[in-house]
């Protein structure tokens, strides 16, 4: 057996086959094993993901007690215990635009400091993960992934008269692009897996007819660079693999599901019936994007401003939204905070997938900031103020986790959206309605 020894593969090798093509893995093969100078000076890829989740928060189950490094994790951020170390909380942001639910989303990403008038007047800001998006597509295949749980809707009014654009994405291209938010499974799948890099469109749809898998296509390959690997390599292509074929033949359950079971729905083909499965095949594609390195920026909204989804699995039969408007009742309240519980627990999940996924010298936890929050804080108000805001991950050596910052001085999120450029080596002067950089290293005491 030969091993790649004194050479390196290239990280942006892609295995191609007809109607597929395949990213590998950071494999060992990929740093030259005769060069210590080199593996200790190469930096590992910085990825940047957001998690929105809608209709703002419990509040006072959301805020941790204490600040600086001797915080105590709230009712709603428990779940993450496992990685306080890898958590930065944030409290005393407001938000740039703050009209109802459209403001929320529309300017979470962008930082705009006003949008639309009416159902037809789209106004924005490019968003934070389009500017990166741009910068990192040198790079990678596909230059970011814009995800949700829910159909996209960028026409007609959703809130205050306002475009449904505003509360369904989280992305801008331009001022006046909003980017639609992808919900089905295999249409990420085919956006990672399924381009030939030809013409030849008839091969994708062939195999897509007979339920063929992405690995038969490129089967011969894959057998000739195992044996050019090392044992260890061999073993993580053999687990990416098997995870790619997972997802396949869940997303072909989905699909049988949706023919056989609920013929009336007018979900697209790939989307599964049940949440849980669903958000569970998005986690596991958003995994395999930053595995493979196929894109290093991802947005995802796990449900879209106004969301009425009820969640009769933890004991809240209760549409979302209209609980999100409780009042200020402590006992609605509570419960509201159990579907934002839910969340971090769901959230966790893919945390500790991330944690346990090698990238390099480290996991691919490590070498990633996700920026999860809400538009909102009190929903009962529409509050801008003081929204739910944290950062996770190691942000490839940026971030120092293990703090609750408390910023009392009416700064705007946009400022935090200025810091995270810098941090990802993307400077930029400002972002929407920014004033500077928010200094989340350099905060007196923490």
């Amino acid at each position: 057996m030969s091993y790649l020894s004194s050479k390196a593969l290239s990280r942006r090798t892609v295995l191609r086959g007809l109607g597929a093509s395949l990213a590998l893995p950071f494999l060992d093969a990929m740093m030259p094993a005769l060069s210590a100078r080199a593996i200790a000076a190469g930096k590992p890829a910085h990825r940047f993901q957001t998690f929105y989740v809608p209709n703002g928060m419990a509040m006072p189950f959301w805020t941790p007690k204490g600040e600086g490094r001797t915080f105590e994790l709230s009712p709603i951020l428990s779940p993450l215990q496992a990685y306080r170390d890898k958590m930065l909380v944030i409290s005393g942001l407001k938000a740039n635009w703050n009209y109802i639910h459209a403001g929320a989303s529309g300017s979470f990403l962008t930082g705009t400091t006003r949008g639309g008038r009416n159902e037809v007047e789209i106004i924005a800001d490019v968003s934070m993960d389009q500017i990166l998006a741009k910068q990192f597509a040198k790079q990678t295949q596909v230059a970011s992934l814009e995800l949700s749980m829910d159909m996209p809707a960028n026409a007609g009014a959703c809130t205050g008269n306002l475009s449904c654009a505003y509360t369904h994405t989280i992305s801008w291209k331009s001022a006046t692009q909003p980017l639609p938010m992808e919900y089905n499974p295999r249409s990420v799948f085919e956006k990672l897996f399924g381009d030939s890099g030809s013409t030849e469109r008839s091969a994708r749809e062939a195999r897509l007819a007979q339920h063929r898998s992405i690995l038969d296509s490129v089967s011969e390959k894959l057998t000739g660079l195992r044996r050019e690997l090392g044992p260890q390599d061999q073993g993580r292509l053999e687990e990416y693999t098997e995870s790619i074929r997972d997802v396949e033949r869940r997303v072909q359950r989905a699909e049988e599901q949706r023919e056989l079971e609920l013929p009336t729905m007018d979900q697209p083909q790939g989307v599964p019936p049940v949440f849980e499965d669903h958000l569970a095949l998005m986690f596991d594609l958003q995994l395999l994007a930053f595995q493979s390195d196929l894109t290093r920026v991802i947005s995802f909204m796990i449900s879209k401003e106004q969301s009425a989804r009820p969640y009769p699995q933890i004991g809240i039969p209760e549409a979302h939204h209209p609980l999100s408007h409780h009042g200020d009742d402590p006992a609605l309240i509570e419960r509201m905070s159990k579907i934002n519980t839910y969340h971090t627990e769901l959230f966790a999940r893919y945390v500790e997938r991330l944690s346990r996924t090698q990238d390099g010298d480290g996991s691919l936890l490590d070498h990633t900031t996700i920026l999860y929050g809400s538009g909102i804080s009190n929903s009962n108000a529409h509050s801008g103020d003081n929204l739910p805001l944290m950062l996770v991950g190691g942000g490839a050596g940026t971030l120092k986790g293990g703090r609750h910052l408390v910023f009392n001085d009416q700064t705007t999120m946009a400022n935090l959206l200025v810091t995270l450029m810098d941090k990802l080596q993307v400077p930029v002067d400002h972002i929407g309605g920014s004033t500077g950089a928010l200094p989340i290293d350099t905060l007196s005491g923490v």
